[in-house]
């Protein structure tokens, strides 16, 4: 039987393969809908820019899998989910190859929903952060009479940076390109860069990134030219043809690979971790495709009138009244993303303190009507300011989390 086993793996192992891809066919859907390009031309560098390699490289893809399907599994977390079903393509290939791209491999973790999600949750302080940055280095060249988180009020009018501004696009399209730059240089001198100066060349992409979005807005701001428009995106473009692709061309030079390939010695004892951790994604599988009961309204304030409200779905509960309206979520809808997507600009956000408690206020505009809100999670009635924290809660107690959003209108 071990010996059929070992006659037919690859069969064997990309037949459960397909069958695990198509129970888990929805979750790739949403995923691939959200970065496509990215990932497609990841497994296009995986493969074309994978290396013979004698590290062991089963049991640190097995523990990562792992890691990943038991937060997914205690969370029913989707996005982690995902990003276990594409490293364990990878420990596939590098099962029956002997290859692995580390460069690669890296854009996969990038462009999964992980970090888009990761990602989303920092555009607001991002945003922010930049914007101030941009008003110290411009205060003293031009008048600015104030700024308010992203406005702008310069010669008595305001100018509004939104999040096509910030150029957050071009973040994960320039470590695209630093990852295919590497890829083309190890095929170009027949070497390959080692795991130190693959890591310090991401490092100075963020770094260029970041200088990238800060002139940017710098220009956008100097021209006036927040709205979108063909000046815009060319203001766009250019700056990161200029502050991004052009540094990294000019740095890639001093990068010199220097490892030469392996010859990759076959064990038939590495079909063990890949056979666990295909099992830990089957069973993953089954558990997220099941109904999730969140429990958000569990032991809810009675000053929250709950026969007033209705569920907007699963994961939403909405109570609106002539005063405020609030909203019940789980802790994953961050209220900052779904304000975006609705079309209100984000102005301000900040911890404050309330009744000795630490809770976000946000201020926010659409049409010109300026509202406030606020917002915090909640377990065993505490408030908490941090995703981290409820989640380690959730995740090693079990506990029921919830998020609770209060806006009125000014």
């Amino acid at each position: 039987m071990k010996r059929l086993i070992v006659q037919h793996k690859k069969n064997l192992f990309i037949g459960i393969t397909i069958l695990l891809l198509l129970l888990n066919y929805n979750i790739l859907l949403n995923g691939l809908d959200a970065n496509f390009f990215g990932i497609v031309f990841s497994i296009v560098l995986f493969v074309i820019g994978g290396r013979k390699t004698n590290l062991n490289l089963n049991y640190p893809l097995f523990g990562l899998i792992f890691i990943l399907e038991f937060i997914s599994f205690r969370l029913n977390t989707k996005s982690l989910h995902f990003l276990a079903l594409a490293v364990f393509t990878c420990l596939l290939y590098y099962n029956f190859t002997g290859k692995f791209s580390f460069i690669a491999f890296l854009c996969i973790i990038l462009f999964s929903s992980l970090f888009n999600t990761f990602f989303n949750y920092l555009t607001t302080e991002i945003k922010q952060t930049l914007c101030y940055t941009s008003y110290l280095a411009l205060k003293n060249f031009i008048t600015i009479n104030k700024i308010e988180g992203v406005n702008f009020y310069i010669n008595n009018s305001k100018i509004t940076v939104d999040t096509a501004c910030m150029g957050l696009s071009m973040f994960k399209t320039g470590l695209l390109s630093g990852a295919f730059l590497l890829t083309l240089e190890e095929r170009r001198q027949q070497t390959y860069f080692n795991i130190k100066q693959i890591i310090f060349f991401c490092f100075i992409m963020i770094v260029l990134n970041i200088v990238s979005n800060f002139f940017r807005i710098i220009t956008l701001l100097l021209f006036n030219c927040t709205e979108e428009n063909i000046l815009h995106h060319s203001i766009g473009i250019l700056c990161f043809v200029f502050y991004q692709i052009i540094p990294m061309l000019f740095l890639i030079r001093f990068f010199k690979p220097e490892k030469k390939e392996l010859v990759y010695k076959n064990s038939y004892a590495t079909l063990f971790p890949a056979l666990i951790a295909m099992g830990l994604l089957f069973v993953t599988s089954l558990k997220i495709k099941t109904d999730q009961n969140y429990d958000i309204l569990k032991d809810l304030n009675p000053k929250y009138h709950i026969e007033q409200g209705s569920w907007v779905d699963e994961e939403v509960f909405k109570i609106s009244t002539p005063e405020k309206l609030i909203y019940i979520k789980t802790p994953i809808h961050k209220p900052l993303i779904c304000w975006t997507g609705d079309g209100y600009t984000i102005t301000e956000s900040k911890k404050i303190t309330k009744n000795n408690e630490k809770i976000w206020q946000v201020k926010m505009e659409k049409n010109n009507i300026h509202y406030l809100s606020f917002w915090w999670y909640e377990c065993d009635n505490k408030k908490y300011t941090s995703l981290t924290d409820v989640l380690l809660i959730k995740l090693f107690y079990n506990k029921s989390v919830r998020l609770i959003n209060e806006t009125i209108r000014i």
